[in-house]
């Protein structure tokens, strides 16, 4: 199955839909009106629209998207868009206003392969409670390899809407495509070889990156980046830290870095920045500078050849 699965929901009250023909009105200028829950789907649609889209984000910059609040003026303009793009099961405000509403097409780019924390924990970090065992790490779109699936979605959607258009989102999609391919083989051959493959984020973001490139992840927090990590996990990370020699804690962009900040601190290592490209701080960054910032990032912190 793949790991985005396309739902169509056609509005049957109206006449358009009803004829077979699609609407491509929903913004002013006449582009197909696109919603996007937050940025990496967003740059999805972006680029594979083109000129023949508008993409507004249902998570405001800078913004955390795991948190998201959505005002009646959002759910509403969800129900009037030509299409929404989001990830079922990572932001309950936008699952829950898509419940409620009925928006003309839907891609959902939930995957199929989850990764759960107790898969991905440390043998040496046995308590780590703060981890909710139950959940499913959302975060595919740290492996580039997974994110084809989604511009193939998005692509066909958008002929079925604009199919004028076709060739457009097509030779876009291609593209995008090869931006993702050559990305995943530029992580493959940076991280081939490293003096270690162990790094520590603030929160665990990274396992689907970890196990596309055979790194180990080791998080401070579990899945939930607000989460406080339990005096037991910080001794349990702190063993790891100078058992494996690591010199650097991660932190993120959107969330506050203190806890890795003084954890480093005890331990005399570095910290850097590791980008779960959740949503951008720079906004003059894209999904790809970022993704090599972060391999960048590894590199150094892995002592990677």
């Amino acid at each position: 199955m793949s790991i985005a699965r396309r739902h169509l929901a056609v509005l049957v009250a109206l006449p358009l839909a009803l004829t077979g023909c699609a609407s491509a009105s929903g913004a002013d200028d006449g582009t197909v009106d696109v919603m996007a829950s937050f940025y990496p789907l967003q740059f999805v649609a972006e680029q594979v629209g083109g000129d023949r889209v508008s993409v507004r984000s249902l998570t405001p910059p800078g913004a955390e998207p795991h948190d998201v609040e959505l005002s009646p003026a959002q759910v509403s303009r969800i129900d009037g868009a030509d299409l929404v793009v989001y990830l079922s099961g990572f932001q309950a405000a936008v699952d829950e206003a898509l419940a409620q509403t009925s928006p003309a097409h839907v891609v959902d780019a939930a995957t199929d392969t989850t990764l759960r924390p107790e898969e991905h924990k440390d043998e040496s970090a046995d308590e780590h409670e703060d981890h909710d065992h139950g959940d499913v790490d959302p975060h595919f779109w740290l492996d580039p390899s997974r994110m084809p699936e989604v511009v193939e979605d998005v692509a066909a959607t958008l002929t079925e809407i604009d199919p004028e258009g076709a060739d457009t989102f097509a030779a876009n999609a291609a593209a995008l495509t090869e931006q993702f391919e050559n990305l995943d083989a530029t992580y493959a051959t940076g991280l081939e070889q490293c003096d270690s493959r162990t790094f520590v984020t603030s929160h665990e973001a990274f396992g689907y990156l970890a196990d596309r490139y055979g790194l180990h992840q080791v998080g401070i927090s579990g899945l939930d980046p607000e989460a406080e990590p339990s005096p037991a996990r910080l001794a349990a990370v702190e063993k790891i830290v100078r058992d494996e020699g690591v010199t650097t804690i991660f932190f993120e962009t959107l969330v506050s870095p203190k806890v890795a900040e003084t954890l480093a601190a005890d331990l005399g290592v570095d910290t850097a920045v590791l980008d779960p490209i959740e949503g951008l701080a720079d906004p003059d960054a894209d999904y790809v500078t970022i993704a090599r910032d972060n391999l960048d990032a590894l590199r150094m912190a892995l002592s990677c050849s």
